[in-house]
Formats: C-alpha cells, sequence, structure tokens
C-alpha cells in the first residue's frame, strides 16, 4: 500500500485490463466499401494488430495476448482483407508498413481506447456513479497521490477513482488512446494543442539513512556515497525524473542498486539501518521528525522535481477531468498531497483502484 494511504481506501492490484466488449467498431479511416457498406473491423483485430506495432512481431504479439500465432496471423489476415491493403511488409530491419498501415497504427490505440472509456462510462451510468481514470507514475502514487485523492473524492460522493501506475515516458500517451482521463507525471508540461497540462507542486528528492547510520554524522563526498547500497523503489528504473539524476550524478553502480516494487519497501530496509535511499523532501520531513531517518548532507544531496497534470481539451475530456484539473492546483489540494490525508476524511468512504501496469 503506498506510502500515507488512508486505511478507509480500498488499493487493489491487479495486472491486466479488464477484457473488451465484443462489438464491432466502424472504421474512422476507411471509406465505404463497394457495395456501399461501411467497412466493419472488430477491438480483437485491432487488438493484434496494436500489439504487432509494439513488438515488431507476429510472433510476440501472441505471446502478449495469450493467443497462436495462427490467431493473430487470421486476424490480420481479416483486417487486410476488409480494408484492402497489406499494412505492412516485413524487411530485413523488421516491418516496413504502408501508409494505410501507420494511419491504422494510430487509430487502433485511440479505438481501443475509446470502446474501453465507453464501457466504463456505460457501467458508471447503469450504476450512478462517474469513474475518474487517473495514470501516475509510482513516486506520485505513494507519496502524494493518497492525500489529494481522499480530499477530492470529498467533492462527490458518486465519484470513484481508479489508478495506474505506469512509466513516466509513456504516461501522456495514455491520453490519446482514451485508456486515462488525467495523467500526473514529473517534468515539463508537453507542448501539444489537443492537451491541457498544468505544472502544479514542486519538490526535492533527497538522500536519507537510518538515524545512526555513519554518513549522517557529517558531510559525505561521492565516493562515499558510491559505494553505498541504494535501496530504491520503482522510480529508478525511469530514464527520466530525479531518481535517474542524482543515480547519475553520483554514478552509482548498477551493482549497489537494489531496487524494490515499492518505495516504502525501500524505506523499511533503510530504517532497518542498510544504506541510502531517496525520498521527496516533504515526505523525509515526517521520518526525521520521528527519528527513524536523516538527511545525508553531500554536493549535489537534492535533485529538484515538478509533477503536471495533463488531460485531453475539455471539449475532448469527460467533466470529471475538468474537475480535478480545477482542484489540484488549489491551496487545499496541494496541502493534502503534502500532508498525505485530506480534511473530515471520517465523513465518507471513498474508492481508488489501482492498477499496476507492465
Amino acid at each position: 500500500m503506498p506510502i500515507g494511504a488512508p486505511t478507509n481506501v480500498i488499493v487493489r492490484y491487479c495486472q491486466s485490463s479488464p477484457p473488451p466488449v465484443r462489438t464491432a467498431l466502424k472504421s474512422l479511416f476507411a471509406s465505404e466499401s463497394a457495395i456501399g457498406e461501411p467497412v466493419i473491423v472488430t477491438p480483437t483485430q485491432l487488438r493484434a494488430f496494436a500489439s504487432i506495432v509494439r513488438h515488431g512481431s507476429a510472433k510476440a504479439a501472441a505471446a502478449e495476448l495469450g493467443v497462436s500465432e495462427a490467431a493473430i496471423s487470421s486476424h490480420t489476415a481479416a483486417l487486410r482483407k476488409e480494408l484492402n491493403d497489406p499494412l505492412y511488409q516485413r524487411a530485413s530491419s523488421g516491418l516496413a508498413f504502408t501508409p494505410g498501415g501507420l494511419r491504422l497504427a494510430t487509430r487502433a490505440g485511440e479505438l481501443l481506447g475509446l470502446q474501453e472509456q465507453t464501457r466504463q462510462e456505460v457501467l458508471a451510468a447503469g450504476s450512478g456513479r462517474r469513474v475518474l481514470r487517473l495514470a501516475t507514475t509510482s513516486l506520485f502514487a505513494e507519496y502524494a497521490a493518497p492525500g489529494m485523492l481522499e480530499m477530492f473524492k470529498t467533492r462527490a460522493a458518486d465519484l470513484e477513482v481508479e489508478m495506474s501506475v505506469h512509466d513516466s515516458g509513456r504516461v501522456v500517451d495514455l491520453l490519446a488512446t482514451r485508456q486515462a482521463d488525467v495523467t500526473i507525471a514529473p517534468g515539463d508540461s508537453p507542448r501539444n494543442e489537443a492537451l491541457r497540462s498544468r505544472q502544479f507542486l514542486k519538490y526535492q528528492l533527497v538522500l536519507v539513512a537510518a538515524a545512526k547510520h555513519p554518513l549522517t554524522s557529517g558531510r559525505c563526498d561521492a565516493a562515499s556515497l558510491r559505494r553505498q547500497t541504494w535501496f530504491l523503489g520503482p522510480s529508478a528504473v525511469e530514464q527520466q525524473g530525479a531518481t535517474a539524476r542524482l543515480l547519475e550524478r553520483f554514478a552509482v553502480p548498477e551493482e549497489n542498486q537494489r531496487i524494490f516494487q515499492s518505495h516504502s519497501a525501500a524505506i523499511n530496509e533503510v530504517q532497518a539501518g542498510n544504506g541510502i535511499a531517496v525520498l521527496p523532501d516533504f515526505r523525509a520531513a515526517a521520518f526525521i521528525s520521528k527519528g527513524s531517518l536523516e538527511r545525508v548532507s553531500a554536493q549535489g544531496d537534492a535533485a529538484p522535481g515538478v509533477w503536471s497534470a495533463t488531460s485531453l481539451v475539455p471539449a475532448q475530456a469527460p467533466p470529471v477531468a475538468a474537475e480535478l484539473m480545477r482542484f489540484i492546483t488549489t491551496p487545499r489540494a496541494i496541502q493534502a498531497m503534502l500532508s498525505g490525508s485530506g480534511a473530515n476524511i471520517g465523513h465518507f468512504q471513498p474508492r481508488v483502484h489501482v492498477t499496476l501496469w507492465n
């Protein structure tokens, strides 16, 4: 469970998205057939093609989707026949896509995302509830999301939040494919006319160790830090972000990095007296005040970062996305992120679902 997550928030970890609704989608990129009927493709066919695009082969696509390679080939053949386009050909360097294949590669993800968004909206309407799908990174999910989501949930009794955790490099892409309503990731706001983005919280990642660790007794040099075992959370594997900058700054060798499935697990190891870790400064303060951790002082011992929230433009985003985009920059929201809990949390029973995506 993320650090600071309230006990009355349901956190559910799962490994895959819900199964698709078996309905046909009219192609957004093809004209009517010769006999005047619209070209029809199925979500299963689109899913097979999208997987081929991601992995570059039918064999890898079959492994991802858990079907036979023959099934993938059958879906691809059906698409080629319906669209009257070879879509791609094998080349020495991989796959070479036709112009139509490139168009389909873009549209497939969008269509599948729109299908899932529609399914979620229909289910929510039937149950009298609204669903906000938030995609973010592991660092924000553990250290800042719990308090913010508690506070946001107080605004509406019919609201559920589904939070998925991703690598920072692909978070914004989830908006284009309609797999998320709002994304939160470190770094500058993306420049895209189809997106609405704003920075809302600056922070620093700092180095910490157990209170009685030798490194906390004075100022350290880079060589001393490099020799230590660094206990890290999932943010360590991301190529962007403050954690990566600290590792690069001190040239920490891979054999000295121990990466855990959660940041809280890494912090538990450090509290036991082992090595050093990184923490957002606003979370480090709580551990320091309890006497379980201390700052490690060295030149360049902090890496600044900023989180940005992004959604589709209001005309394309669901209303609940606009609500969160307005709320996330308010003083109450910022304070909830920094403190780890919202106000008046006993007056409601929020439901927040967390999905971990590979």
